[in-house]
C-alpha cells in the first residue's frame, strides 16, 4: 500500500505554521490538547547479549509524535510533529491502525521532549 504525504493547514491563530503528518490511508486527528505518539519498539536484546521474551519486554516510554491536535486557548501547542518525547507508562490510551500501534496522549501526560 503506497504511502501519501497529508498537509495540515494550521488556524492564523497558530503562527501559520503548516503540520504534515505521513500516513496510509487512515489517518489520526487528535483533538484539543492530544497528540499521537508511535512507540519506539521495546528492546530485543540485553546490553549482555540475553534476548528478552516478548512476555518479559518492558512497555516503552519513548515514541515519536506523529500528529498534533489544535490545542486549547488557555494550553497551546508546545510539541510538534517529529518530537521525540518521553511520556508516562500508564499514560493514554493505544489504538492499532493499519497494524501499526500509536498512542493517543495529552499534551500534559508528555513529561520531556528528548
Amino acid at each position: 500500500m503506497a504511502q501519501q504525504l497529508i498537509v495540515f493547514p494550521m488556524p492564523a491563530g497558530k503562527g501559520g505554521r503548516q503540520e504534515t503528518l505521513k500516513n496510509t490511508i487512515t489517518m489520526i486527528r487528535p483533538l484539543g490538547t492530544r497528540v499521537v505518539i508511535e512507540p519506539k519498539e521495546a528492546e530485543t536484546m540485553t546490553a549482555g547479549g540475553l534476548y528478552i521474551p516478548d512476555n518479559a519486554k518492558e512497555k516503552p516510554q519513548q515514541g515519536a509524535v506523529v500528529a498534533v491536535g489544535p490545542g486549547a486557548k488557555d494550553e497551546p501547542m508546545e510539541l510538534k510533529v517529529g518530537d521525540v518525547v518521553l511520556y508516562g507508562k500508564y499514560a493514554g490510551t493505544e489504538v492499532t491502525v493499519d497494524g501499526k500501534k500509536y498512542l493517543i496522549v495529552k499534551q500534559s501526560d508528555v513529561l520531556a521532549i528528548l
